[in-house]
């Protein structure tokens, strides 16, 4: 495998754990607060950790923006993408909502096939759909979830989420990972605040170390998914988005109480070996041809 996208694999198992911590965080806050002002929270509690990060690194030379309107676009759908998802989260639990969100993969595949021309061999897309396979085994949402107001909430997330990850490839062919992170998580503070604004709830004391959490998680996974995505290619890196499902599962029985089922178990087994054959397959065909027109 080309070094470059088992760098990116990487980037994104650790960028996936980490944000598995902040939707157990956010989870909590939206329990108490509207999902906007959640999300307020979540991006402004991170920015004090993004320009740490920025200054740490001396960086600020490369804060330089491609395309304005671009960052318009995926502010709006960031915005979209937490809020359906905290509404999610916060009428069910965390794996049924993940059990729905994990079709954002699948949809990042044939995003990426329609607007970026990356090319996935017909056995990796057999993979990623037995990938999803083994999601629904899984973690089946209750009855008819797929089309319950916490179901339908999470798919849509899913979609925005699909689309952001297109927006990064083509940021990233002209703008730095501190740009397209740090411009990205300031807009979404101040268009969500001023959304947020009208019903904002006063904070309780108590949730101050949980909101302090959220933003460590946020800003760490929003940089790990941000340079995995423009590292190596969509089809490549986006099915190791599965693993959150043994993450939610964890969360869901440590910290929610919701034990998991021997299904479960079983559709684990399902996602990891399909995430097993996703890199064994770019192993096979990377030396052959690149994957991907925008990897560099």
């Amino acid at each position: 495998m080309r070094a470059g996208n088992l760098r990116a694999i990487g980037l994104m198992l650790v960028g996936v754990f980490t944000f598995s911590l902040m939707d157990a965080g956010l989870k909590t806050l939206s329990t108490r607060y509207p999902a906007l002002e959640v999300t307020t929270l979540r991006a402004t509690a991170s920015l004090p950790f993004l320009l740490a990060w920025i200054a740490w690194t001396r960086s600020w030379n490369r804060l330089r923006i491609g395309s304005a309107l671009l960052y318009v676009v995926r502010v709006a759908l960031g915005i979209g993408m937490l809020v359906t998802f905290i509404y999610s989260v916060s009428v069910q639990p965390l794996s049924d909502s993940y059990a729905v969100y994990m079709s954002a993969p699948l949809m990042v595949a044939g995003l990426s096939h329609v607007f970026l021309g990356e090319r996935a061999p017909p056995a990796r897309w057999a993979a990623i759909a037995l990938g999803l396979v083994g999601v629904l085994i899984a973690l089946k949402p209750r009855g008819a979830g797929f089309v319950s107001p916490g179901g339908l909430a999470a798919a849509a997330s899913a979609a925005c989420y699909a689309v952001s990850v297109i927006l990064i490839r083509v940021l990233g062919r002209t703008d730095s990972n501190q740009a397209m992170v740090i411009w990205y998580v300031l807009a979404l503070s101040i268009v969500a605040g001023a959304l947020a604004a009208p019903h904002w709830q006063p904070i309780d004391p108590r949730h101050w170390p949980v909101i302090a959490f959220v933003g460590l998680t946020g800003a760490l996974g929003q940089f790990l998914f941000t340079a995995a995505f423009r590292l190596g290619p969509s089809s490549t890196v986006a099915p190791f988005e599965y693993t959150a499902l043994v993450w939610g599962l964890a969360l869901d029985f440590l910290v929610f109480g919701h034990a998991p089922l021997p299904r479960v178990l079983v559709g684990g087994a399902i996602v990891i070996a399909a995430g097993v054959y996703v890199i064994f397959d770019e192993h096979r065909v990377g030396s052959a041809e690149p994957l991907g027109t925008t990897e560099r």
